[in-house]
């Protein structure tokens, strides 16, 4: 999972549905190690135009290291093979390849919610945790990342669960709370019944929940009630950057 390199000039780029967000990381510690750049993400988001984005934010971020990217889709040996958060276009690109060509970085590409787990688990609230342990990511859409004994299981898209007649995403998220204008109790209790699927399919040791709410977790946590422990995230918004660097490219 990630690698050891220090934090001289490796840089974490999260790439989400609303903002773009940049920083060095000090893969020692797990903190930003410079000021977080944001820029909106553009619309469409599309291949290109998400390139000349990033582009454009790594000219404003200090270090001329290896990059990690993450993007809201499935990605395997660097292709795209999910769009359900990004442009459709996405789909079959090398998202390496454009990158790499776009900003003549050593780039790597990693799930969104793979790279804020991966941090979550080296660095925050999943540290040191054995056996099997579930993060969960609420915002736009749920990701999810997987873990036993530490090691990433890649590319689980949990938030697709079928529930209430569709993805889970659609009835769960953060977004329909918001969009529904729905309590805080009502929400809890639309994720009661979809962190019950996770208990019933995966028996995880730990859920961590994150994603900006996660914040919050004190206003919707007393409406869940579980088997499993479940516990917010702490590294909250910047883990999906430390966990994108920690997948940088090592030369």
């Amino acid at each position: 999972m990630g690698n050891g390199t220090t934090a001289t000039g490796v840089v974490g780029v999260d790439i989400g549905g609303t903002g773009v967000k940049g920083a060095v990381a000090d893969l020692d510690t797990g903190e930003l190690a410079t000021e977080r750049v944001r820029l909106d993400t553009p619309h469409p988001a599309t291949p290109d135009s998400v390139a000349s984005t990033v582009t454009d934010l790594l000219k404003q971020v200090p270090g001329s290291g290896p990059v990690g990217l993450t993007l809201p889709a499935v990605i395997r040996k660097g292709i795209v093979e999910t769009a359900s958060n990004i442009d459709e276009s996405w789909i079959g690109v090398n998202a390496v390849e454009l990158f790499a060509s776009m900003t003549a970085r050593e780039v790597s590409v990693i799930n969104d919610a793979d790279a804020a787990g991966s941090a979550e688990v080296r660095y925050g609230a999943g540290k040191g945790v054995a056996g099997v342990v579930v993060v969960i990511t609420l915002g736009t859409g749920i990701g999810s990342a997987l873990f036993v004994d530490g090691t990433l299981v890649p590319n689980t898209e949990l938030g697709h669960l079928h529930l209430h007649g569709g993805d889970a995403e659609d009835w769960a998220a953060e977004s329909i709370r918001e969009h529904d204008e729905l309590s805080w109790k009502e929400w809890g209790h639309r994720l009661q019944r979809y962190l019950e699927q996770i208990e019933r399919v995966l028996w995880p040791q730990l859920i961590i929940i994150g994603g900006g709410v996660s914040k919050k977790s004190d206003k919707f946590f007393p409406h869940i009630n579980l088997s499993t422990k479940m516990v917010p995230a702490t590294l909250h918004n910047d883990a999906g950057i430390v966990g994108a660097a920690m997948f940088a490219p090592t030369g």
